[in-house]
Parts: C-alpha cells; structure tokens; sequence
C-alpha cells in the first residue's frame, strides 16, 4: 500500500496558528458551496466574507475548503484568505497569490467525525489530517457527464452545468429523446415527461433548471406558491428511457405513458394526464 500524500506534503505552512480552517458545507437554505463555486467563483468568496452571530475569523488568515460532494469525506481547496478587516455584517478579505495555483484543483481527503461542527477551527488541530486525493489539471468547472443511466441529480447541482452549459452534458443531452422523471424529495411526489421533437433532453431540462416547473401546470403552480429555490432545494431529475433521434414521437408518447402508470404520478404526483 502506498504512503499517503498529506497536504503539509505540497503546501507547506509555517505557521499553522495564523489560521483558521474553514470546511463549507451545504447551509441551512440546502444552498452548497461547490454549486456556487462552480456558478460564479466570487459567490464562494462570499461565502468567506459571511460573518454571522460571530467572530470565526480570529486569526490574520482564513484556509478555506468547501465539501466536494461528488466523493465521501472529500473537500476541494477554495484558496487562502487575509482577513483585512472584521466588521459587524462581513469580513474584508483578500486573496493570498501564492496558494491561487491550488485553488479548484487540490482535492482532498478528510473525514469530519460528528462532533466536528460549525465552519471554523484552528488549522493547526486538522491540517495533518488532510491527504491528498487529486490534483486536478484544471479548476474543477463541475461533474463529469456521468451517463444517462446514472443521472439522478438535485436541481441545484444541475444548476451550474446548465448554466455554464458544460459541453460534455450539453452534447449528450442534445443528442437524444427521452423519458424523464422529477422527483420532490420533500414529498415523495413524481412527475413523469418527455423529451421528444428537435429539442432533446437538454434543452427539456434547461427549462426545468431556469424556471423550476417547465410550464406543467401542477409544477407552476408548485413554483408559484413556494418559489424557484424550493425546486433547487428539493427535486431531483433522472432519465427512464433515452431514445435516438430518430424514434418517432408517438412512441416516446406511449413510453411516457407506461412511465406514469409505473410511477402512480397521476393519482399521487404531479402529471395531472
């Protein structure tokens, strides 16, 4: 068996006691760093600016990860911060040059036992805890496209790879029809559909990610009451069936059919037909 890379291994700190560690991890509104990181790099130096009820950045430096929910026990290295100034409703920080080449791409290993709580803790109480899983060739812009057959995703993971429409995602998911089913984990309610014509399942799921219902008429009226960040939050997107581009509408019709009987989605879901 090899020898574990430890962090200390590639990143060396002097002084650990300058730092605070932060591990990001999902919040209370189920909004996730990595989703936001992956949206928009500055939404996650938000997340190191946030101050709430109290003071976690006590030290001159912030040495941030945030959970990498694609692997257990695994957390992406977010940078290094200067904390420049504490104020009552945020932290002025400034990013740290030397450690931005690891920034996205070192992948680590951690196992946060249970009474590990909270986002902030003295470096030098974790940092040898921390092995190297990967090094990334490039900043980590989001999940591989992982096959039809195992797409079971939560809307707010598909989020950023719509938005920055991710071309292995993109150009699998155009290439094909298909029959699809949403599930709203809060409930256990399904709603079963269809990706068929010149749209592909792409472009079908885009809609959903954007507005949160795709215009069915149970959904929208879902959405309307609890708003977009509830379907974020709560539904998941799987595909049932995928069918090449050629397959006639009408069997993606019958295909979507057997799917809701399947499913019981129009006497205890969201397909009102």
């Amino acid at each position: 068996m090899s020898t574990p890379i430890k962090l200390t291994d590639i990143i060396p700190v002097e002084k650990p006691t300058d730092f605070k560690l932060h591990l990001a991890c999902a919040n209370e509104e189920g909004t996730h760093p990595l989703n936001e990181y992956i949206s928009d790099r500055i939404k996650w130096i938000g997340w190191n600016e946030w101050r709430g009820n109290k003071n976690d950045w006590t030290r001159p430096f912030i040495f941030s990860f945030m959970d990498f929910y694609p692997i257990s026990n695994a957390y992406l290295f977010g940078g290094v911060f200067e904390v420049m100034e504490r104020r009552p409703d945020g932290y002025i920080i400034k990013e740290v040059e030397a450690y931005r080449k690891w920034d996205g791409r070192l992948i680590c290993r951690f196992f946060r036992y249970q009474g590990l709580r909270g986002r902030a803790f003295n470096l030098e109480g974790q940092i040898d805890s921390f092995e190297v899983l990967e090094v990334l060739p490039e900043r980590y812009d989001g999940e591989k496209f992982c096959g039809y057959e195992n797409i079971n995703h939560q809307f707010s993971m598909l989020h950023p790879i719509l938005q920055r429409e991710k071309q292995d995602w993109k150009a699998s998911l155009m290439a094909v029809k298909g029959v699809y089913l949403i599930l709203d984990t809060s409930n256990g309610k399904s709603y079963v559909g269809s990706a068929y014509g010149d749209s592909g399942i792409w472009s079908r799921l885009a809609c959903y990610i954007n507005t949160g219902h795709g215009w069915n008429d149970e959904l929208v009226s879902t959405i309307n009451e609890k708003g977009l960040d509830y379907a974020l939050a709560n539904f998941k997107f799987s595909i049932l069936e995928v069918f090449a581009f050629t397959t006639p509408d009408d069997i993606i019709f019958a295909r979507e059919s057997h799917w809701k009987n399947v499913m019981l989605s129009r006497q205890f879901g969201y397909n009102r037909n």
